[in-house]
C-alpha cells in the first residue's frame, strides 16, 4: 500500500524545526523513518505533514560531561553501537544498540525515533529506563526534562506532546554499578519476545528492567539471591506482576531466562 497524501518540510535548524512543529499540530517528525513509514504505508498513521529533521545537526552528538553521557536524538543506532564514548562509558547501551534490527535499519534508525515510537519490544526505551536516563523535550515555549520511567506510558504511547521534539537524552554514569543485557528473539534481527537489563551494585542489590514482555519497559528493584535457583524464583515472582500482551506463561518464562542471563553478564563484566 501507499500512504495518503502529505505535505513535506525540511527545516535546517532546531529553531526552525520547532516553529514548523508548532504550526503543524497534525504533522509528524521523521528522521530514519524505520517505524513511521511502514505505519503510513499501512495507513495506520496519516500525518498531514512530514517534518524531516535530518538536516538539524544540533541533534546529532555524543558527549561526556560532569558524570553523565549526553546523546542527541538524531544519533543512529549503528553509531550508538560503535561510538568509543558509548562503548567506554555505557557498554551495555552499545551492546543493546547492536541488537536493533538489521544493519540497514541501524544505519537509518535514530535514538529519538525509537524512543518516541515506544515499541514494547524495542531495546532502547528499556535501556533508558534501566540506565535512569532523563529525556529532554523542547517546544517553542519551553523545555522539559522527563525521567525515562515517566516518559513511557504504555503501548506505543509516551508523554511527548504534539508540539514537542525529543532533542537529547542524558544518562548518569554510575561507576559502582555493573550492567548486563540479554534478549531472546526467534531469529537475529527479529523483535525480542523478551529482553532484560540487570544492574548490580556492590551491596548485592539492584534492578531488572524487562522489555518485549508487556506493553512497555518494566523495572523492578530487588536484592539478588546468591543461589541461582533462589534468584530465578525471585525473577519468576516479579514476572508474575507483568501483563504480557500474548502467551503469558511463555513470555514470563522467557522473562526469567533473560533476566538470569543478564545477571550473569553483569557479575562477570563491568559497567
Amino acid at each position: 500500500m501507499k500512504p495518503v497524501a502529505f505535505a513535506y518540510e525540511r527545516p535546517a535548524t532546531l529553531a526552525e524545526a520547532l516553529r514548523v512543529l508548532a504550526d503543524s499540530p497534525e504533522g509528524k517528525v521523521i528522521a530514519g523513518g524505520q517505524s513511521l513509514i511502514p505505519m503510513m504505508n499501512f495507513r495506520l498513521s496519516r500525518p498531514e505533514k512530514l517534518i524531516d529533521i535530518n538536516q538539524v545537526k544540533e541533534l546529532s552528538f555524543i558527549e561526556q560531561d560532569a558524570g553523565c553521557l549526553r546523546i542527541g536524538a538524531l544519533v543512529r543506532h549503528q553509531e550508538l553501537h560503535e561510538h568509543p564514548l558509548v562503548r567506554e562509558a555505557v557498554p551495555v547501551l552499545a551492546e543493546a544498540a547492536g541488537e536493533v534490527g538489521h544493519w540497514a535499519i541501524r544505519t537509518r534508525g535514530t535514538l529519538g525515533g525509537s524512543l518516541t515510537h515506544a515499541d514494547p519490544s524495542s531495546e532502547l526505551p528499556a535501556a533508558m529506563v534501566a540506565l535512569h536516563a532523563t529525556l529532554k523535550l523542547q517546544s517553542l515555549e519551553e523545555e522539559r526534562q522527563v525521567p525515562a520511567e515517566e516518559f513511557f506510558l504504555g503501548l506505543l504511547t509516551t508523554d511527548i506532546q504534539p508540539h514537542e521534539l525529543l532533542t537529547s537524552v542524558e544518562i548518569p554514569l554510575a561507576a559502582d554499578t555493573r550492567f548486563g543485557f540479554a534478549e531472546f528473539a526467534r531469529r537475529p534481527g527479529d523483535f525480542a519476545l523478551a529482553g532484560a537489563y540487570v544492574s548490580v551494585r556492590p551491596s548485592g542489590d539492584g534492578e531488572v528492567t524487562w522489555f518485549g514482555v508487556s506493553s512497555g519497559p518494566e523495572r523492578r528493584v530487588l536484592t539478588f539471591a546468591e543461589d541461582e535457583k533462589a534468584r530465578r524464583a525471585q525473577f519468576a515472582e516479579l514476572a508474575e506482576e507483568l501483563e504480557p500482551l500474548s502467551e503469558p506463561a511463555y513470555r514470563r518464562s522467557l522473562a526469567v531466562e533473560v533476566a538470569e542471563q543478564a545477571y550473569q553478564k553483569a557479575i562477570g563484566g563491568r559497567n
